[in-house]
Parts: structure tokens; sequence; C-alpha cells
């Protein structure tokens, strides 16, 4: 198993159990600062409760799970709600509020978690919004106004209006068509160059496997609570694990 120096997330032995349903079945695995990790896996397999740990949203039945050097589980829910701001989030349909218009939906967090001047925000979010290709006549725009692809890009920019550590994005292509998903993927990977600087972590849950082996530095195949494979990007696609050549080929 891959373990890396510098690392976002540290997950040691971390098992969680729902009544007699056993979701995480004593993980182990490192996800490293400054990379796209994607964590693939079947339907069941335990991603979401995977990211949902990774938010401190779950507390683990047993083991730990360390974000940014910090154990989450000895944090309280008032220190959780802070350490969050650490994340910038890219839902699967983007979640926005739909009575805002979109510049209105990036303002959000920076009127709720900064104090910015009103200008000062109004400047960052028009940035933030022109930093994923949004453009200026979309801006007063309602959700319900935009393209499917322009939801996505409205909803990257409110995840990083507070400069996260590390982004999560849950299965961020879904349901987008070829073209809406590679400029999805795109924008990803230019995410992740742009801050580089200060080594933001991208870690996304996917099963989009040509677009995972594209766009990451590391995938990990998630399989029954458990860590199968985890190899870079490149070795993965060759993996002999019976598992990921099922999934790679289906």
């Amino acid at each position: 198993m891959l373990h890396f120096e510098n690392s976002a997330v540290e997950i040691n032995n971390l098992t969680k159990v729902f009544g007699k349903h056993t979701v995480l079945n004593d993980l182990s695995f490192d996800i490293p600062r400054g990379k796209i990790t994607t964590i693939l896996g079947f339907s069941g397999a335990g991603k979401s409760t995977l990211l949902k740990h990774i938010l401190g949203l779950h507390k683990p039945t047993s083991g730990e799970i360390k974000v940014l050097d910090k154990n989450l589980s000895k944090m309280d829910e008032v220190s959780l709600r802070e350490f969050r701001q650490n994340f910038g989030m890219l839902f699967q349909y983007a979640a926005l509020f739909d009575s805002m218009t979109a510049k209105e939906n990036v303002l959000f967090p920076l009127k709720e978690f900064t104090k910015l001047s009103p200008e000062e925000i109004d400047e960052k979010g028009t940035n933030l919004l022109e930093s994923v290709g949004l453009e200026e006549i979309s801006h007063d725009k309602l959700p319900s106004e935009l393209s499917g692809g322009m939801r996505k890009r409205v909803g990257l920019a409110r995840a990083l209006a507070l400069s996260p550590d590390i982004m999560l994005y849950d299965e961020p292509t879904t349901g987008l068509d070829p073209i809406t998903t590679k400029m999805v993927n795109d924008l990803i990977v230019k995410t992740g160059e742009v801050h580089k600087e200060q080594q933001m972590s991208s870690i996304i849950i996917s099963h989009d496997v040509q677009a995972t082996l594209k766009i990451s530095d590391y995938v990990a195949f998630l399989n029954r609570g458990n860590i199968v494979e985890y190899l870079p990007a490149k070795e993965f696609a060759k993996s002999d694990h019976p598992l990921v050549q099922e999934f790679i080929n289906l």
C-alpha cells in the first residue's frame, strides 16, 4: 500500500458499522497533499461513507482518521464546523441555492465566513467566476437559467471561495454529456495546477474510469469497505487485480 511523507489524509484501521452492516472494514491508507487522488468502486463499496468520514460527518466505529494532521475523532462539533472551512466541495449536482444568482451563490461563503469588506467580497466573487470560465453575462442568472456545465462552474467557484486546502469532488461528471464531462475534468486539473503552490489536494469519488485515468495522479479502488488496489494512475491502468480489470472493462 502506498504511503506518503506529506499526507493530506491519513486513515488508520478505520471501521464503520451501521447496525449489523460493516461499511468500512479496517481501512488504512494515505492521500497525498498537492495531488489528484480518485477513489473508484462499485455502488455500495463505501465511497460516500468514506467521504463523510474525511469531512468529519461520521465518527469511526473504531480506528482513526487524520486530516491535515488533525485527528477528527478528538474534535468536538464546534471545532469540526470550523475545521470544515479547510474543505471545498463540488457536489454531484452542484447543489446551488435556487433563489440566488450565480454570483450570489459564490458570495455566500465569503459573507458568512470572512471579514472582507462588501467591495472586496464582490471583487473576489467576480474573480472566482472568471477563474472557472463563467462569462460575465451569466453572473446574474439563476441556476435554472444555466446549463449543467455552467452550474458546475458556479459550484466549483463557490467551493474555492475560502481557498480550501482540500477539494472534494463527489461524482463530478455524473449525468453530463461527453463535452461537458471533458470541460469538468479539465477544470479539475486546472484548479489543481492553479493552487499547486498551496499544495491543495483534490479527492474525487467517481465511477468514470476513463476520466480517472486521464486526470488523476493516484487511483484507489474500494471494494467492500477496503482498498484492494492503490497505485499511480499509469500503473493502475495496467493492474492485474481481477476486480480492477472487471471495473475497467465494463
